[in-house]
């Protein structure tokens, strides 16, 4: 199985980057793991909220392919504790999946195609991040995951 993380826009604080980038690293050593920015919207201040949602679906429609499995990280989606996520992502390794796209929306959440599109919604918290923190969170996240399925001493319960 391969993970891609799908993201709206760009980290530009190179502090968070490198963080991101550290855990992107760490990452190898379990499962093909990849970042993906798909460029902001240009002249987002001459659109309304629903236009900005459907260029950015356009986009991100763009980058999906048939077999991709979508998960979207949405507010309204399920939410997991570190264990049940790491559960979860076993489940999709064992339901022979090939390809899962975590995907993180612009700033005004997804447009209906994507939400027809996706496979499945989780959440990261019912608190409300920046979208380049959500990166930071989603991909330590994942480490974590990894390391309490092969029972490395990274998690504590």
């Amino acid at each position: 199985m391969r993970i891609t993380l799908l993201c709206v826009g760009k980290t530009d604080d190179c502090q968070l980057a490198a963080i991101i980038d550290k855990f992107q690293q760490r990452l190898k050593h379990y499962i093909p793991f990849s970042m993906v920015s798909i460029p902001d919207v240009k002249n987002t201040k001459h659109l309304r909220s629903d236009q900005q949602r459907t260029k950015e679906g356009i986009a991100i429609l763009k980058y999906l392919s048939p077999g991709d499995y979508v998960v979207l990280l949405d507010e309204r989606g399920k939410e997991y504790r570190s264990v049940d996520f790491a559960s979860y992502l076993n489940k999709l390794m064992v339901g022979s999946m090939q390809q899962v796209v975590f995907v993180v929306g612009g700033p005004y959440g997804f447009d209906e195609p994507i939400y027809e599109r996706a496979n499945s919604r989780i959440s990261l918290s019912k608190m409300t991040f920046s979208h380049q923190m959500v990166r930071l969170f989603f991909v330590e996240q994942l480490y974590r995951a990894f390391t309490i399925l092969k029972g490395e001493p990274y998690h504590h319960e």
